[in-house]
């Protein structure tokens, strides 16, 4: 059993793979030399697979989970953290925007009794203005809306205990918001901060459209709240309109019946239909995640296992996995 498991999720990463394992295990030998790097290929359509696959075979402590099609980040980190053996576990992404040099500050920490070192940004300097701006957002509704708290400016890269690891592969839930399951287990951490890099090659998977979504997956999974507004906002809605109502009948008894208009008339209604659209719309978002857990899909499809002694599996139910 290995003292130390690296989880890196990867899509499209073979021009930044050189650089990531140079950097990431020169950094583990300073720290052990029981580790292995478990790689979940997710779905790459570059010689990713092809590269993780020829350096498995020249580093046995190099393993790769090569999953059936592309699932998204969340559920290649979890395959990752199913499939990661170690004493310890560290999820970080190819790109090196979290630096592998302050894994020896964390695994100090743990050594010291820690069972969860969190690595904090101090600042955002390489991502665009308009990133900063949604990033804080994004936490600032979470830290209203969610609970428990997301940590601000924390993002996967952590360490975690192999009793913090065994607690987060317990929840079965299918839409995985890490961020949120990492804080929904508890435990008291330390903090590590650091100044978060460029990406080293390539592009980021990320785009706008996707971040919105995820902000909605990271609020609707830990939060009734948008739910709540809604009722809240119908009550208030609703008490207006019995205020108007009397209004307008005081009104007609001691002043007479006004020709009503047609434009106050045509506002007034889309208003209120806008009102009712958008409180479905909160429903559905709720409605459409209830669907896709009371389904038990597996979270994942295992096409291969590279450089693992048992052998590949594929289609492992989530009560097997967990069980």
């Amino acid at each position: 059993m290995p003292t130390l498991s690296v989880v890196v999720p990867m899509y499209n990463e073979e021009e930044s793979m050189e650089t990531f394992f140079s950097r990431t295990q020169r950094t583990l030998q300073t720290v052990t030399h029981s580790y292995e790097i478990i790689c979940v290929n997710d779905g790459s359509r570059d010689k990713t697979l092809a590269q993780l696959r020829a350096r498995s075979e020249q580093d046995a402590r190099i393993r790769v989970v090569n999953l059936s099609r592309n699932f998204g980040k969340e559920i290649a980190l979890s395959a990752g953290l199913d499939h990661a053996s170690g004493d310890a576990v560290i999820p970080i992404d190819a790109d090196l925007q979290d630096p592998p040099e302050i894994i020896p500050l964390m695994m100090a920490k743990w050594r010291g009794g820690a069972k969860l070192v969190l690595a904090k940004r101090r600042n955002r300097a390489t991502d665009t203005w308009l990133k900063r701006i949604t990033a804080n957002g994004a936490y600032w509704a979470f830290s209203k809306l969610t609970h428990p708290r997301i940590p601000q400016n924390v993002g996967d890269f952590r360490l975690m205990d192999r009793e913090v690891v065994d607690s987060i592969k317990s929840l079965p839930e299918r839409s995985r918001f890490m961020k949120g399951l990492f804080a929904w287990i508890g435990y008291e951490a330390e903090i590590v901060e650091y100044d978060r890099e460029a990406r080293t090659a390539g592009e980021t998977k990320w785009n706008y459209w996707k971040l919105w979504n995820f902000a909605l997956d990271g609020i609707t999974s830990f939060s009734s709240l948008p739910l709540r507004i809604w009722s809240y906002l119908g009550f208030g809605v609703s008490l207006l309109a019995l205020g108007y109502l009397g209004f307008i009948l005081t009104k007609s008894v001691f002043f007479g019946l006004d020709v009503p208009g047609y434009a106050s008339l045509m506002s007034v209604t889309l208003f209120f239909n806008g009102i009712l659209l958008i409180g479905v719309g909160v429903i559905g978002e709720y409605l459409s995640r209830i669907f896709t857990e009371v389904k038990a899909r597996p979270l994942y499809i295992v096409a291969e296992k590279i450089g693992f002694e048992q052998k590949a599996q594929t289609g492992i139910p989530v009560s097997e996995k967990h069980a």
